[in-house]
């Protein structure tokens, strides 16, 4: 990760100085200058910008002085310090280039005055907003022991964090900024994404569902896309105070047809891919320290008692046992689709390395479907077999439902390799997110129930603290698009089972199914959402949730801000400042059910006996990603440990890059890391006698 110099950031801020003296000579001069109250903003905007970058140097020559304390490596720059300085410089950089664009060509007869005051105004607020996380991390700094990440549970600290969250104005991270601190192919998709969870918010909860839904939800998008001010405002709402099963809804939608069907367009075509249903049976497995020795793993039972297990086979080559009646007979398709009916389809031998992946969506969505995008890449790649495990999802199946199907399907599939196309001589555990949580705390029970532990784990962007402590990168919530405070939040509490709702589910493929039954009703649905399109172009000002005016979605203090600034959990800012406040305030649940302390939840808190005698493990991170310090400090836990870890920290993606692997060249070399780090597991001959290196 390449970061700013002190010289670097000197530079920037002189720049900034200099383009904000220069507008303001500019604007202040001839009294003939067009654009009379554009102007008089513009000046505005410019004077604040001048005044929170004269704040700011110091404070970043502060950081850039001690971040280094809180890397893995030297090889390793990457800590949430460090991320904060990056965005800003990002924030800054931005700003720089407009203000020297408006210096030359205010004058001109092309030039988008409205348009340009719009952009400088949102910088601004984005730059004030910023100023203040830094000074939260400064708190963190002045309260956390040298080189810890994380704050101490329970503290004051702690509160104010999520307090500051739930009153902080967000929507201009959302508006024009929207991801200014990502790279800059990524930032169409971004705002395709947000523009669609807007309009699918506005849609949510009005006797649609599925596709019906997806479909109203782009035709009433067009006044979001050419008003950022209302989608900030809007998407800001909805992360704030929507209920959980918005969030399952909206990002289930991934999985129909319509949108795996372009998935599978992108992706590499494979001799196999179907679903397998496992039946809830005891399975026996040999003890690694003496295999002439045996015990029983029981099937999941938390909750509502045994239950099956389902999973995904995805081979880039038909391979022996792939297609054996046994494997078959678990199928969940009818037929199974199995190209060994291709007389010209050759079978391969059994490899001897397996890959078992568990998949990402913050433990209460998507499936092993919504990330074959990857997953049938990387079996081309590496000619390996993948075994993708569909665990029940939160709410409905709390902690320890998922963890206790993973660990079931790992031995299962231990038990079962010749079905699925290998020998299983070295095995390699694959995930993200919640998925690199379940890599972990799967290879701590196989560990505690004495059978043999994976070869290697592969993590990207683990989650490995569920908690909403306080960390530097994690006041990356208050303004990534991606992962806001208020949803990460949601999705700990329903693993956590605070929002348990005991419910069996019957068919996992319920939303999926919900979509097909929606297709009968979408030329309905595009008659009635092309009417609400025109609609919201004759009267922009509509939202569906009676938000204010695009201008008035912050306000500086209100007494409600005040009661707020005086609890006895506040940030005290310095005499002058004060972040900008959100209108809409939001309730954030803390995480602090005691079951978010339990080893097998929050791997970063196990003690050592739990932890050593793991395999490798590979954690890949993203420098711009809020759990990003998870990352860092579990590794650094790890080697204080002598286990052998390694952490790579990539640039300017965000949480979740895996999914978006096929957008750019970024997202790419990301997924290409992970490969590398998979290839090294199964290559390496003795995993146990010497740390990984970094390639």
């Amino acid at each position: 990760m390449r970061v700013a110099s002190k010289m670097d950031y000197k530079v920037v801020f002189s720049a900034l100085e200099r383009v904000c003296q220069e507008n303001i000579s500019v604007l202040c001069g001839p009294s003939d200058l067009p654009y009379g109250t554009v102007t008089k903003r513009l000046v505005t905007s410019m004077k604040q910008i001048q005044e929170h970058g004269r704040a700011l140097e110091p404070m970043v020559a502060s950081f850039s002085s001690i971040y280094h304390h809180y890397d893995f490596d030297a090889q390793t720059p990457g800590n949430g310090y460090r991320t904060l300085v990056k965005v800003l410089q990002s924030c800054l950089l931005h700003i720089v280039h407009k203000g020297q664009y408006i210096a030359s060509n205010y004058s001109g007869a092309f030039f988008r005055a409205e348009h340009n005051a719009a952009e400088m105004e949102a910088y601004c607020s984005a730059l004030c907003q910023l100023r203040a996380l830094l000074y939260l991390a400064q708190r963190l700094i002045h309260d956390n022991e040298h080189g810890q990440l994380y704050i101490q549970q329970d503290s004051d600290l702690n509160r104010s964090f999520v307090q500051e969250y739930s009153s902080m104005h967000k929507a201009c991270f959302y508006g024009r900024c929207l991801g200014f601190q990502f790279s800059p192919a990524l930032r169409p998709f971004l705002q395709t994404i947000i523009i669609s969870m807007v309009s699918y918010g506005e849609a949510y909860g009005k006797q649609q569902s599925g596709i019906g839904t997806a479909a109203l939800s782009l035709l009433t998008s067009g006044k979001y896309v050419i008003d950022p001010e209302l989608r900030g405002a809007e998407f800001e709402r909805i992360t704030q105070n929507l209920d959980m099963q918005f969030w399952k809804s909206f990002w289930n939608v991934t999985e129909s047809d319509i949108l795996s069907g372009f998935t599978r367009i992108a992706s590499n075509p494979v001799q196999v891919n179907f679903t397998l249903t496992v039946p809830p049976v005891p399975l026996r497995l040999p003890l690694a320290s003496d295999p002439r020795l045996s015990t029983t793993v029981s099937p999941p039972i938390a909750h509502w008692g045994p239950g099956p297990v389902h999973m995904r086979l995805v081979s880039y080559d038909l391979r022996e046992g792939q297609d054996s009646e046994e494997l078959l007979g678990f199928s969940r398709s009818d037929p199974p689709p199995i190209s060994s009916r291709l007389p010209w389809i050759q079978e391969q031998p059994r490899s001897p390395w397996l890959l078992i992946h568990f998949h990402g969506g913050g433990f209460v969505a998507q499936t092993s479907r919504s990330h074959e995008n990857y997953l049938r890449n990387w079996s081309k790649v590496l000619g390996v077999p993948i075994l993708s495990v569909d665990y029940s999802l939160s709410p409905e199946a709390p902690f320890p439902r998922a963890l206790e199907e993973c660990f079931y399907a790992y031995c299962w599939a231990l038990n079962n390799c010749q079905l699925l196309g290998s020998t299983a001589e070295r095995v390699c555990l694959v995930g993200d997110s919640a998925g690199g949580n379940l890599c972990i705390t799967v290879s701590m029970r196989a560990l505690t129930s004495g059978i043999r532990v994976p070869d290697g784990i592969v993590a990207a962007y683990p989650a490995t603290l569920l908690t909403t402590d306080a960390s530097p990168s994690r006041l990356l919530t208050l303004i990534d698009p991606l992962l806001p405070l208020g949803v990460l939040a949601k999705c700990l509490n329903a693993y956590a089972g605070s929002d348990f709702q005991t419910i069996q589910p019957a068919d996992r493929r319920g939303s999926l199914s919900a979509l097909g039954r929606d297709t009968a009703m979408l030329l309905s649905d595009l008659t009635q959402g092309v009417s609400n399109w025109v609609q919201s172009f004759l009267d922009p000002s509509r939202t569906s949730g009676g938000s204010p005016s695009p201008r008035g979605n912050h306000i500086r203090r209100t007494s409600t801000d005040l009661a707020f600034q005086n609890s006895a959990d506040s940030i005290h800012y310095p005499d002058g400042f004060e972040p900008l406040r959100s209108n809409c305030p939001a309730f954030v649940n803390p995480t602090s059910c005691p079951v978010m302390r339990n080893p097998f939840v929050s791997p970063l808190l196990a003690p050592s006996s739990l932890l050593r005698g793991l395999p490798p493990v590979h954690i890949v991170a993203s420098a711009l990603d809020a759990l990003l310090d998870d990352s860092v400090m579990f590794a650094k836990k790890l080697r204080a440990m002598e286990q052998p870890v390694s952490l790579t920290v990539v640039e300017d993606l965000p949480h979740g890059f895996l999914s978006l692997s096929q957008i750019c060249k970024e997202t790419q070399f990301a997924s290409d890391m992970c490969v590398a780090r998979v290839r090294e597991v199964f290559l390496q001959e003795n995993t146990r006698n010497a740390l990984p290196k970094d390639l």
